[in-house]
């Protein structure tokens, strides 16, 4: 697979960065300026990108992750980092290391379909939770939060978690 071009990205993702940055920054102004920066980012590290280790929205999605968290640490420090820009990619590690396999496929089947479906894309195929969003016809926030409530259910229902 070869390296898109700036312009294929910049096309394929200006609305979505935007979109993304302007929810999470009250200032428009502010908002285009890190827009500006994750594009120029893009534009220097484009040679660097590997096709094998992510796809190409995921490595765009992380470096405007990348850049909205150094945009807050620039920030007064009496601000507080927005929620949404937790890392929640990687599974909940008392999740795995208290209970075996067969006992989180069994909680899985107990969940509704929707839920189940959205924590293997996840975590089984490694999908951030925009792709999600896109292949499964839902806005981000809806998956979002029931990637929560997945969680939330899967720990009820493992035994032994709190």
């Amino acid at each position: 697979m070869s390296t898109p071009t700036l312009e294929q990205i910049y096309t394929d993702y200006y609305g979505k960065v935007m979109g993304y940055i302007s929810v999470r920054i009250r200032n428009w102004a502010d908002a285009e300026n890190l827009c500006s920066d994750v594009f120029m980012k893009i534009q220097e590290k484009l040679e660097s990108y590997d096709a094998a280790k992510a796809s190409v929205s995921t490595w765009v999605f992380t470096v405007t992750r990348n850049t909205l968290i150094d945009h807050y640490r620039r920030k007064k420090p009496t601000e507080e980092l927005d929620e949404n820009l937790s890392d929640d990619s990687e599974v909940d590690e008392s999740l795995l290391s208290r209970e075996t396999l067969s006992d989180l496929a069994s909680a899985l089947m107990k969940l509704p379909e929707q839920m189940r479906d959205i924590i293997v894309l996840r975590y089984y195929d490694g999908k951030p939770l925009t792709e999600i969003a896109q292949l499964m016809g839902l806005s981000y926030g809806a998956v979002k939060l029931r990637h929560q409530n997945a969680l939330m259910l899967l720990r009820e229902k493992m035994p032994g978690m709190e």
